[in-house]
Formats: structure tokens, C-alpha cells, sequence
């Protein structure tokens, strides 16, 4: 049977990476990526790419190209990814970036035969909404970060409007940790970075007491969330869907749980929070709607996904030449 074709775009960085590698044995995917956060060693060698960005059409076509002129899905990783890359001289790019990667990516897809686009949003537009987090809730976006993903889900819903032979479906991710986010650098997740500190014995730093909570999911489950809408028979239109664990964690209990996996006992250095926008204290995702309506289940627990990063870090410190460098 003749492979269906994807298109990843920002698949050279921690989420799509690990999406492409997962399925590339099912899958003919192409993966296109500007490298500006992502690495084409996250990837499987035998994973075609091409470097180029999903704001120019000329790089769209390229990816095209590549894969045979048309495409079955589009997963869309690309565009600007946290909060701090809108600061100082970033918030022109940032705004530019984020809107011209959509726009850009969802009209191509539909022009080269997608019959649906997939794309990341965000949980900070629910800001500090009551908990646990409901995609039916109001949602009053907190950053410039969570104003382009509403955006996204907007755009989406008025294209799908005129568009309707393609589904475009967005994933209010929570707080996605796991493999190959080295090249995220401070933009990584808490996780990973405090397990690099750790890992060099450097105190992790907390912004306030460390009470704050959030939602702490895997790598895979966010690819399991994604691949069942991508091959659900479902009609599923312009839908959102949380994907989370289903539970809150503290920072301070991540600490502990990565000392824990390292055998350490590294105290972390509390500062005060620095951050000048809305700041989201707590986190977690209600997650029925997803479970309901595509059969989602979390598969990998916090402590498995914790221990499976601190073994990731060991053995990359096996194959560095400075044995005191986790990043």
C-alpha cells in the first residue's frame, strides 16, 4: 500500500523531531525546517529534509517538491514558540514570524491536497483560568505568544468556514518535556532544564517559592494526541483540543524527582520572578474532550519520563568531550 505523504514544518526541532522519527516507517515525510531552534541531527537520517523556512513559499514548494507535488496531512511546528522570543527587539519578528508561518503553511497546504493541517497552539491562553483547564472555556490571552496562537485558532476556524474539505485542528499543548530540546537552549522546558543543571551540579533556578504547578507531559503522548487526530475518519473541522497529563505538578516536586533519578541532592536558588506579563501560578489540563472524542490516554507517567531524560543526559555525557556539558 502506497504511503501516505506529511509534511512537517519545524520538524527539526523538539516536538516535530520526535514526531517524524516516530512515524517515518508508516509515513513518506518530508520535514522542513530554518534550524533557528531545531537541529537536523534530532532527526533519523533516513528522514528526508530540507532546510528552509515555512513563511516563503518558495521553501513550501521546495518541500513539495520533494515529497511528489501533493501532500495527504501538514503538521505545523513552525513559527515563533515561547513568550521570551517576543521580548525587546524580538516583538516585530516575533508577531511576523508566528502569523506569516500560518498563513503561509495552511494555504499552501490546501492548494497541494491536504486533507487536514495540525497544528500547535497554546495552554497560556487560558492564562490563570479556573482549574482544571476546559477548551470551553473563555480564554483572554495573558502574552504576545498566546495572542498569535489565538490567532491561529481564530484564522482557523474562519478558513475552515470557506474551506471545509479541510480539517484544521489545534493542540493546546501543557508543558511538554522529553527528548531533543538541546537546541531550545533557554526556551527548553523546565524539565530539561533544571535536569541540565542538576546533571553539572549547578542549583536549578525557581522564579518565586516554587509552589507554582503545571501540567507536565511527554514528548509521546503530545505525538499519540496529534497522530489520532491526523488519522481519526472523523470529520473533525476546525476543533481544539488539550493535550496534557491530566495532573499538576509543583516545581519544587520536579527537583526533587530529578534528584531523585540523578541520586543527587542539588538545592535549588530561588530568585523573584522576573516576569513582567500575566505569570500562570498553576496548570492542568481537563482532558476528557480529547479522551471522548479521539480515544486519547496519557501512556507515559511524570517519573518514567523524568528517569527516561536523566538516561538521555547520562548517555550524551558518554559521547561528549566535555564531560560537565549537558546543553
Amino acid at each position: 500500500m502506497k504511503k501516505k505523504k506529511i509534511l512537517i514544518t519545524g520538524g527539526a526541532g523538539f516536538i516535530g523531531s520526535n514526531f517524524a522519527n516516530i512515524h517515518k516507517d508508516k509515513y513518506d515525510i518530508v520535514v522542513l525546517d530554518n534550524l533557528f531552534l531545531g537541529d537536523k541531527d534530532n532527526l533519523d537520517s533516513d528522514i528526508k529534509f530540507i532546510e528552509g523556512d515555512a513563511c516563503k513559499q518558495e521553501d513550501l514548494d521546495k518541500a513539495g517538491d520533494c515529497i511528489g507535488g501533493t501532500v495527504d496531512y501538514v503538521v505545523h511546528f513552525a513559527g515563533t514558540s515561547s513568550q521570551p522570543m517576543f521580548n525587546g527587539d524580538g516583538f516585530v519578528w516575533g508577531y511576523t514570524n508566528a502569523i506569516s508561518s500560518f498563513v503561509t503553511t495552511v494555504e499552501w497546504a490546501r492548494k497541494h491536497g491536504a486533507t487536514k493541517f495540525l497544528y500547535a497552539s497554546t495552554s497560556s491562553l487560558y492564562a490563570n483560568n479556573p482549574l482544571p483547564l476546559v477548551e470551553t472555556q473563555q480564554v483572554t490571552p495573558p502574552n504576545h505568544y498566546a495572542v498569535t496562537k489565538h490567532m491561529y485558532e481564530e484564522c482557523s476556524a474562519c478558513y475552515h468556514a470557506v474551506y471545509p474539505e479541510m480539517d484544521i485542528i489545534g493542540f493546546r499543548f501543557m508543558s511538554v518535556y522529553g527528548p531533543n530540546e538541546e537546541a531550545k537552549g533557554v526556551y527548553a522546558n523546565l524539565i530539561s532544564q533544571f535536569a541540565w543543571d542538576i546533571g553539572r551540579d549547578l542549583p536549578p533556578v525557581i522564579y518565586g517559592d516554587g509552589t507554582q504547578t503545571r501540567d507536565f507531559t511527554n514528548v509521546k503522548d503530545v505525538v499519540q494526541g496529534i497522530t489520532l487526530a491526523m488519522e481519526s475518519e472523523k470529520k473533525l473541522g476546525a476543533d481544539v483540543f488539550n493535550i496534557g497529563l491530566g495532573k499538576s505538578t509543583s516545581l519544587n516536586d520536579i527537583v526533587d524527582a530529578l534528584n531523585k533519578a540523578f541520586g543527587k541532592n542539588i538545592k535549588p536558588k530561588y530568585i523573584e520572578n522576573p516576569i513582567k506579563e500575566v505569570y500562570i501560578h498553576d496548570q492542568y489540563a481537563d482532558i476528557s474532550k480529547i479522551q471522548k472524542v479521539l480515544g486519547f490516554m496519557p501512556t507515559v507517567s511524570l517519573e518514567e519520563g523524568i528517569q527516561h531524560q536523566v538516561d538521555n543526559l547520562r548517555l550524551e555525557k558518554v559521547k561528549k568531550t566535555s564531560s560537565d556539558d549537558f546543553r
